[in-house]
């Protein structure tokens, strides 16, 4: 039987971007999940202060060329790969050099938020899909994690929901307490449009603030998990009301809670097809 393929997508993980708790929880997860017998790829944007040397990233050559559109302007997509070796896992990278090459992650020097956050966000998502497009690699789970990820689980089940490598993808979201109190620029919601979107599809995550990208993302998923302790109320209230099925912030230090609710969301899949 081949093995089920787990997909995560973060904004940070060590060794490359230590920031907060998501850099440990995307080193070890994937690493306890492959020890089970799951098949994993993860996926995180090269940011300008992770070493190029020192982690050793080559760029993908097969994978890299690719273009996402956004407010009509032209993105190039370099896509670079590093392994962790103990772990026998591979990392690619999402890098552009307008976007990303920057010594700081998402605030400058002054500790300002960056402008152009939004569109640091919306390339991320949808070049992380793209990318696991062009790779051939259609995954059972799609695990995102931190608000950058927010705008995958929007994709996966609006453009991306027919397509043969996401088809049958469910997708779990991790929230974690709130990691900027600024909000993105205004337009997010209307650029998060793509082909085939309506305005609708993306009014969730209008205010552009952390909550409501949260709020989007676990509305167009299929589980969540708190990642921490302590989440936003608002936040808390949604996920009740959604009933959804959710791993609590007490069962995630134990991967095996994980673990059961992959194969549960799985499960539910291959019930449904039946």
């Amino acid at each position: 039987m081949a093995k089920t393929k787990i997909l995560f997508i973060t904004h940070e993980m060590s060794p490359f971007l230590e920031l907060t708790k998501i850099a440990e929880i995307t080193r070890h997860l994937p690493q306890a999940m492959q020890d089970k017998g799951f098949e994993i790829r993860i996926l995180m944007p090269r940011f300008g202060n992770i070493n190029e040397r020192r982690n050793r990233l080559h760029e993908v050559i097969r994978l890299s060329g690719m273009n996402i559109i956004i407010n009509d302007n032209d993105n190039p997509l370099i896509i670079k790969v590093a392994s962790i070796p103990s772990a026998r896992m591979q990392v690619y990278f999402l890098d552009n050099e307008e976007y990303f090459q920057r010594k700081h992650v998402f605030a400058d020097n002054s500790n300002k938020f960056y402008e152009d956050n939004d569109e640091r966000t919306i390339f991320f998502c949808k070049g992380a899909l793209e990318t696991v497009k062009k790779l051939g690699w259609a995954p059972e789970i799609v695990h995102c994690h931190g608000w950058m990820s927010a705008l995958v689980p929007a994709y996966l089940k609006t453009i991306y929901k027919d397509d043969p490598t996401f088809k049958n993808s469910k997708v779990v979201y991790s929230v974690y307490e709130d990691h900027f109190q600024n909000s993105l620029n205004s337009d997010f919601a209307k650029k998060a449009i793509m082909n085939g979107m309506t305005a609708e599809h993306t009014q969730m995550y209008s205010e552009a603030t952390n909550t409501a990208l949260n709020l989007g993302a676990i509305s167009y998923s299929d589980a969540v998990v708190y990642a921490s302790e302590n989440i936003n109320e608002e936040v808390l209230k949604f996920v009740k009301k959604a009933n959804k099925p959710t791993l609590e912030f007490n069962s995630t230090s134990d991967y095996e809670n994980y673990y059961n609710l992959y194969e549960e969301i799985v499960s539910e899949e291959l019930i449904s097809l039946v």
